[in-house]
């Protein structure tokens, strides 16, 4: 699912607020452990956020689909130039003034703990209905499935 929708929601703890901070993030590379990888900078939020508390949730959604994923992780940073190069594409320019050499450029490495996960077996128009109908008759129709993803 995170190879499908791309972008997600990273949300890092902050220190003097009980929100979380959010930002979009377009994912790099799912390895085969599970991980999946950033490119971010060092003068970001969730960077500062993450120095106090490496834990973070992921939120991916595609509601053309109807499929949502939730990601609780631990993470990493690093500048490892191979990653940096292995990544690198032209829109990155427009977030690193200096490139690929930008000495601000960090890598995340997010390792998921738990995830949990909703999808439909409809369209929208038809899960919209059959929730709709639950909720008046108390009927409980199959409008998709939801659980929990081992890790």
């Amino acid at each position: 699912m995170v190879n499908k929708i791309d972008i997600g929601m990273l949300c890092t703890h902050t220190d003097d607020s009980k929100h979380v901070h959010a930002v979009p993030m377009s994912r790099q590379e799912v390895d085969d452990h599970g991980n999946i990888w950033f490119i971010y900078s060092a003068l970001s939020e969730s960077f500062k956020h993450l120095q106090k508390d490496s834990s973070v949730c992921l939120l991916y959604s595609d509601p053309g689909s109807y499929n949502f994923l939730s990601i609780h992780a631990e993470t990493e940073t690093t500048q490892d130039k191979a990653r940096i190069d292995k990544y690198w594409n032209k829109m990155m320019d427009g977030w690193f003034e200096q490139g690929k050499d930008d000495v601000n450029i960090r890598i995340l490495k997010v390792m998921p703990q738990e995830a949990h996960y909703w999808d439909t077996k409809s369209n929208k128009l038809v899960t919209f209905f059959k929730a709709a109908v639950s909720g008046i008759s108390g009927e409980d129709l199959d409008v998709g499935r939801e659980g929990d993803l081992n890790i």
